[in-house]
Parts: structure tokens; sequence; C-alpha cells
């Protein structure tokens, strides 16, 4: 899962949380505060109610009452309604329950207005004197209002329980963009320089932002500017000297021949030819660091073209085979299919011709190779029967000048160019090329992209 999606929806997850925490808490204790509304509101409401009706009984009698408290009792959250004496009785109203007629009898003691709560409703009385020092109590049956159940009240607000999680995945996707959005941005500014484009940058895509990001970016671009210098540098230098390593080595060449059909005897014979065999090897070592640094800096011409890559492979191995049989091994196909690519066939021959030498060098008896068309690849699987490169070597194959042991490598005469040259044509055709271990030997894959 990417970052983005983490931040994005534990952001989201802890905000839906919280809101469903503080709803539920909130629905939760709610329920007393508004009964100690509700008994407030019904208290007002008796004391006003209960007044007028005195003055009414005062000055309309018992008629005038009768027609206000009737007026009452329609009210669909009263059960009942009534005027009383001190004696308790019913001066004007509607029928009372027993539990009013009690409550009468604390209401006739106290100066508040009491409330007694039944199971289904509240009783309200309150105790009132007129002029003449008579006493009176007017009472109210109110229904209980129903009691607030948390599911009914969760589906009665799920809209804006709804409106409210929507909102937080909104802030909650801005939030996570604009703290992931920079790390993809440096991700995918590392893969491209990994990829050999060194003069990727990242701070301008970044912005104005002054945060660890940002310093991130920064540091970033230091690093891609500084590798790139060193690298450019690198290669110029193997360049340069390659060149100019050309003309002295001509010279000494023609001086050899020279030396040769003037001065050759049995003394001399010996230390002419080793001169000529070790002028050769500086020459190929040469040739292969232009053909190594032009692979890098991409200032050859590679033109492609449609090419029969089994014709290719089977002419490499046959050469490949003739240099083996002098070192009492061979270089077989054991399997082919028929592959058309679009390539460099001099590349291509290099990046082959590279592999096969390199297994062998290092091979005990013989070579195989593999030619196989499978998903729209070419696949080239060159096996050798030797003893294998360790596993933490297999990555640095194929670098440049990287041999894996030098007592081996000062046997072979290998200089570490081969497998570098080979890997930098694969890549020019836009294919791979990895190594790995077999209980026999090592293995090497070529994939190129077939027509």
């Amino acid at each position: 899962m990417s970052l983005f999606l983490k931040i994005f929806l534990w952001f989201w997850l802890a905000i839906a949380l919280i809101v469903g925490a503080v709803t539920v808490v909130n629905l939760s204790t709610q329920s007393e505060p508004l009964t100690r509304q509700w008994q407030t509101f019904v208290g007002e409401a008796v004391m006003t109610n209960s007044q007028t009706a005195l003055q009414i009984y005062e000055n309309e009698g018992r008629n005038g009452l009768e027609t206000y408290l009737n007026r009452h009792a329609r009210n669909e959250r009263i059960n009942g309604i009534g005027f009383f004496d001190q004696n308790g009785n019913q001066i004007a109203g509607t029928e009372i329950t027993t539990d009013g007629k009690d409550h009468l009898r604390t209401a006739m003691v106290s100066e508040n207005v009491e409330f007694l709560r039944l199971p289904e409703q509240t009783l309200a009385a309150r105790k009132l004197s007129d002029s003449e020092g008579n006493t009176y109590v007017f009472l109210i049956q109110f229904k209980r209002p129903p009691p607030i159940s948390l599911l009914n009240e969760l589906q009665n607000r799920w809209l804006q329980i709804l409106v409210t999680i929507l909102m937080a995945g909104l802030v909650s996707y801005g939030l996570a963009r604009y703290l992931s959005s920079p790390i993809g941005k440096i991700r995918n500014a590392t893969k491209r320089f990994a990829k050999g484009d060194l003069q990727t940058r990242v701070g301008a895509e970044i912005g104005k932002r002054r945060d660890e990001l940002a310093s991130l970016a920064k540091d970033f671009d230091e690093m891609a500017e500084r590798i790139e210098n060193l690298l450019t540098s690198q290669k110029r230098l193997t360049q340069d000297i390659s060149h100019e390593l050309r003309s002295p080595l001509a010279r000494l060449n023609v001086a050899l021949e020279i030396a040769k059909q003037k001065s050759v005897n049995e003394a001399t014979a010996p230390i002419l030819e080793r001169i000529e065999l070790e002028s050769n090897r500086l020459n190929e070592m040469i040739g292969r660091l232009l053909m190594l640094s032009k692979l890098e800096s991409g200032a050859g011409d590679f033109s492609k073209r449609k090419l029969n890559l089994t014709k290719l492979v089977e002419t490499v191995a046959a050469d490949a085979d003739y240099e083996a049989k002098a070192k009492q091994k061979t270089v077989k196909i054991i399997e082919k299919q028929d592959i058309q690519v679009l390539g460099n066939e001099n590349l291509l021959r290099s990046a082959v011709e590279n592999v096969l030498r390199n297994a062998i060098r290092y091979t005990k008896s013989n070579v195989d190779i593999s030619l196989k068309n499978g998903g729209g690849q070419a696949k080239i699987l060159v096996r050798d029967y030797g003893e294998g490169v360790p596993e933490a070597e297999l990555e640095k194959l194929f670098r440049p000048f990287h041999r894996v042991g030098e007592d081996r490598t000062r046997k072979t005469g290998g200089i570490g160019l081969g497998l570098a040259i080979a890997e930098r044509a694969v890549h020019a055709h836009e294919g791979t090329i990895k190594a790995k271990n077999t209980e026999n030997g090592l293995l090497v894959e070529i994939n190129l992209p077939v027509v």
C-alpha cells in the first residue's frame, strides 16, 4: 500500500472514529439534561397557568374556570388537569388519577411546584392562595416524553454523520496528498536517475514548500549534480586516455614490426613475441574502453534495423566454439527458435560475444546456449559449468573493471570490461541482462524485445 493511501486512510479513520465517539457520547449523556430542561419548562408553564386559573375562578367563577381547563385538556401532551380546594375536592377540570390525588397532599405543604415522575406520566402541582386567604391546588398530568433511543437518534442523524465523515474524507485526502506528493516526486526522480538520466532534478517540481521534504529535494538535487559531474569527468577521462593511448600504441606496433624484421634471433624472438602479445592485449583493452565510453555517453551512431537474432547467435556461437576448442572446451546451442528483433547487429554481436567469452573463460567443460521466444521477449540463456560467483558479487558483475577473485582473474586474463559492454549494449536495445548461480555454474540471461 502506498504512503498516500496509508496517510489518507489513517487520517480519515481517526476523524471518523472521533466523530462517531462524540456522537455516541453526546446522545448517551443528553437524556438527563433534556429531562431537566423539560421539567423547567413545565414548571414555568404550571406557574403561569395556575395563576391564570385562579384569576379566572375569582372573576368568572366555576364555569369560566371549567372552560379554561377544558381548553387545556385538549392538548395531546396532557392526560388530565384539575383545580382543587384545600380539602382536596375538585372544583373543575378533567378526571384525575389516584396518583394525582395523592400528590395533592405533597403540593399542599410546599411553596414550590412539585413534580412526581411516573413510568407513563409526570405530575406537576402548585399551591395557590387568593386574596381572602383560601388555599387551592392546580394540578396537571403530563405525558412522559419517549425515552431517547441511541439507535433511533443515529438513524435520524445518519445524513449529518455521513456528511461529516465525507467532509473529513476530503480534508484527509488533501492533507495526505500534500504530505505524500513530494515523496512520490522524489521517488520518481530517483528512479529516473538510477536508469541513467543524470540530469534529473526535483526541486522545481516541489515548488515553494519550506518543510523537511523541500530540504530533502534540495539535498537530492545537490547529490545528483555532484554525481553527474563525477561520472561525466570519469567518462571524459576514460575516453581521453583511450584516444591518447592509441597513437603511441600504433607507433609501438610499427617499431615492433621493424624490430622483428631486422634483429630476430633465438634470444630476442621470445621477447618480441611477448611484447606483441601484450601490445595486442593493450589494443584490445583500449578498443573496449572506447566502445564502453560510446555506449555510456550515447555518442555512437547505433542505427537499428530488423535482423534475425537466431542467425546472429548461431554465427557468434560458431566463432566462440572455434576459440573454445583450443582450450578443450565446446560451445553448443541446445535449444533455439526463429526470432526477429529490431537492433544494431554489431552491438548485439558484441553483447553475445562478450558473454560467451566470459563463459568460456570460467567453464570447466562446455557452454550451453538456449534461444527462446516468450511473452514478447527474446531470451538468450548462456550457461557455463564453472564454480559460479559469490551471491554478493552477482550485482557487481556488470560494473566496468570489476573482477571476481583476483587469483582466478589473473589466471584467465580478464580485465572486467566484457560484461559491462554487454550490459550497455543490451540496455541500448531496451533489454535487460542478469546473472544467477545454478547448481553447476553461472547462468546469464539476456532479454530483448522482439519485433
